[in-house]
């Protein structure tokens, strides 16, 4: 059973506290309390708040569970005493807002320790970047997280069935390790990448001339050993991370 996968994706045990997103008639959350200390449940539909305002009075008379009626982007982690990676998001999100949700909580002050989303299938493809070719969203995750698809679900367990595949990603260890221990400027880092992911067709070094035209930047392509000619799809996060080093003090 899906639910199930996403449960253990999450290795939700007891101890945990869990942060569910759209709970929608509580099928994910039913499975969520049988494991975890605590689940807090956002919804922000004020129909399915009253659904499992009913459907969970005794959880959440006592303290299992907290039902919020609330925008997640909204949401403020310290104000539940989520603290930096001491908690768990599980949850099957709206498509919608996949984006926003994953900049939110990567990004963070105190982010969750573990993250397991459904998504669309070819959103999932795009993150773990599963041709070999790197994107923005791709990077933006990789910086913040280690991405892994955990299952493939199929239009046809819906019902009604989406037009769209669906697939479970988790994302461990979610941090900024990668700015703190190579000393990167965070925003300058994301500078970088968005300028370079800016004109697909263009190669890298055209793009970040617009960060900065005095810098050469075919040259510092070079000196971390890719070739000039290169496209921002190509560089994996170790490279962006690389150039970064190598050029944040001259733009």
């Amino acid at each position: 059973m899906i639910l199930n996968k996403i449960v253990e994706a999450g290795e939700v045990e007891k101890g945990d506290i869990v942060l569910e997103i759209g709970p929608g008639k509580g099928a994910l959350t039913e499975k969520l309390l049988e494991k975890a200390e605590k689940v807090i449940a956002i919804e922000k539909d004020d129909g399915l708040f009253s659904f499992l305002s009913e459907k969970f009075t005794k959880e959440i008379d006592n303290k299992h569970l907290t039902l919020e009626n609330k925008d997640i982007l909204e949401f403020e982690p310290i104000k539940y005493s989520l603290n930096d990676n001491n908690y768990k998001i599980i949850a099957n999100i709206p498509y919608n807002i996949t984006g926003a949700i994953l900049k939110k909580f990567l990004t963070e002050e105190n982010p969750p320790k573990t993250m397991v989303l459904m998504v669309q299938h070819e959103v999932a493809k795009r993150i773990i970047a599963s041709n070999n070719k790197e994107s923005i969203l791709s990077i933006s995750v990789k910086a913040y997280g280690e991405p892994k698809m955990v299952t493939k679900v199929g239009a046809r367990y819906f019902t009604p069935a989406p037009k769209v595949d669906s697939a479970v990603i988790l994302i461990k260890n979610i941090s900024k390790k990668t700015f703190n221990d190579n000393k990167i400027d965070e925003k300058k880092f994301w500078e970088l990448v968005k300028t370079g992911f800016a004109h697909k067709r263009k190669i890298l070094a055209g793009n970040l001339r617009e960060l900065s035209p005095k810098i050469d930047w075919s040259n510092e392509i070079k000196k971390i050993n890719l070739n000039e000619k290169i496209r921002a799809e190509d560089l994996s996060l170790g490279s962006w991370i690389n150039l970064c080093i190598n050029t944040q003090n001259l733009f």
